[in-house]
């Protein structure tokens, strides 16, 4: 039965409940998470320029795609520079100390996320499957070695690979590209697993394959949890709705779980 967040301490008590009884949880998080940290809300990888030209006059689908990439580089990069400029100085936030406080705590917990930012292993997750990548991490297009960074400031753009010269480029989920697939194969392999407790968190749920689990752990009878301010396709199936930012639902969902910080409370099995 869908739990809709008109007082606020019902629905929060429903979702610890949820939380505190679940033995394996996947936790789904989009741009509204990192939103809470003064990140735009992304559109892909290019949600700056949602509902507008880039000041080349491109889609930002073109701009940012992995042809783009291959045929000019220099125009892929520069959007690519943009985007973790506006990730520059920003930090995590309590929603994702909350869901790396709960994985200390609870212990079978997976983070599936379409974020770039790294910001949930900066905050302490551990297992986490970034299916767009991470903008941190950088990969040479000739030799394939990897270079991680903690910022672009300083680099040369497009910046060159130290070992063989070749251009580096993020290790992201381009435009029309495909997702990685050890990422997929991990999130498979959770998904087989049927987790009893589902978590979407801050994203609007477009992507089928991020979706997907909650319409199936619903048709199973699975506990299902979304936080989002506001409603998306799936608002209307989840066992508890909490219309609220998630730096703020998570660490009281977390409280009503018993997952407080100063609780003690040993890691479920």
């Amino acid at each position: 039965m869908n739990t809709t967040l008109n007082h606020p301490t019902g629905p929060i008590e429903a979702a610890g409940r949820l939380l505190s009884t679940a033995r394996r949880i996947l936790v789904i998080t989009g741009a509204g998470l990192s939103a809470d940290s003064g990140l735009p809300t992304y559109r892909g990888v290019g949600g700056l320029y949602e509902g507008a030209l880039t000041d080349i006059g491109l889609p930002i689908e073109q701009a940012l795609s992995g042809a783009m990439f291959e045929k000019r580089p220099d125009i892929a990069w520069h959007y690519l520079s943009q985007i973790e400029a506006s990730c520059r100085g920003a930090h995590p936030n309590a929603g994702h100390y909350a869901i790396a406080r709960l994985e200390a705590m609870h212990g079978q917990v997976t983070v599936v996320t379409q974020n770039v930012d790294g910001f949930h292993l900066l905050a302490g997750s551990r297992d986490v499957i970034e299916m767009h990548g991470t903008l941190r991490r950088l990969l040479c297009v000739d030799c394939g070695r990897v270079r991680r960074v903690e910022s672009y400031a300083g680099l040369s753009i497009p910046p060159a690979c130290p070992h063989c010269g070749g251009i580096l480029r993020p290790d992201v989920v381009l435009f029309g590209e495909h997702l990685p697939s050890q990422a997929l194969h991990r999130f498979e392999a959770v998904l087989a697993s049927e987790p009893d407790l589902v978590l979407s968190v801050g994203t609007g749920s477009a992507f089928p394959y991020i979706a997907g689990p909650v319409f199936a752990a619903a048709a199973r009878g699975a506990g299902t949890i979304e936080i989002n301010p506001g409603g998306t396709h799936l608002s209307d199936i989840v066992t508890v709705r909490l219309r609220m930012r998630a730096a703020e639902a998570l660490p009281a969902i977390l409280d009503a779980a018993g997952y407080s910080l100063d609780s003690g409370r040993d890691a479920r099995g």
